[in-house]
């Protein structure tokens, strides 16, 4: 920040460092839930036929090693299903949508926080301009009203208004991103874990000889 830019920015008043903190705080979070997320997102439908095609083999301690290696909601809920493969449908539906509930707050957190930033910044903002009108009124009043005493009143009013946009706007669409980040993530647990369970329940169960019959 160079000397010019520090005194614009003094000229904002003391709402300014609070909108500095709330900007700093709200981009280090939205950048580590874009990790995150980017990170728990897997190929759903590459990663469960490969899943398939090794429980195919009666492959199960390798099935879960790669639901072990594998990270993200979407692995976790698959390596629930095939703990308890040999379980009735009732036992394996149930640890399945234990692991889902396990997974979403680890998605959710901190999203409220970035959502809350996003709305109290405005509210921030509007004091700062607030505060900056009273003190224009002050001088106003006291009969000593210079061009400079208006300025910086009038200053102290705008900066704080636009530096609350710069801040609220980016956060409600960081917010909206990361929101819809993670209802993608949601579908996709909820198809692998539906789809698992019947190739569980159908298929795997099947003897290999009957299986490999019912092809053509």
């Amino acid at each position: 920040m160079s000397a010019s830019d520090f005194i614009l920015f003094a000229r904002g008043g003391p709402m300014m460092w609070i909108l500095l903190l709330l900007g700093v705080v709200g981009l280090m979070l939205s950048i580590e839930r874009a990790l995150y997320l980017h990170r728990g997102q897997i190929r759903s439908t590459s990663f469960v036929n490969g899943i398939k095609n090794i429980l195919a083999k009666r492959r199960l301690i390798e099935a879960l090693t790669v639901c072990e290696e594998t990270p993200g909601p979407v692995a976790a809920v698959v390596k629930a299903a095939l703990l308890h493969a040999n379980d009735d449908e009732v036992k394996m539906r149930f640890a399945v949508q234990e692991a889902a509930l396990v997974e979403i707050p680890s998605l959710e957190r901190r999203l409220g926080t970035i959502a809350a930033i996003a709305q109290v910044a405005p509210l921030v903002g509007l004091l700062g301009t607030l505060l900056g009108l009273i003190g224009t009124f002050r001088a106003f009043s006291h009969d000593y009203e210079t061009a400079s005493v208006l300025a910086a009143g009038l200053w102290q009013a705008l900066l704080s208004t636009v530096a609350s946009l710069m801040i609220g706007i980016p956060a409600h669409l960081a917010h909206h991103f990361l929101t819809g980040r993670v209802r993608a993530i949601l579908r996709d647990v909820e198809w692998a874990g539906n789809e698992i369970m019947r190739y569980l329940l159908i298929e795997y169960r099947k003897p290999a000889g009957e299986a490999g019959e019912a092809r053509p």
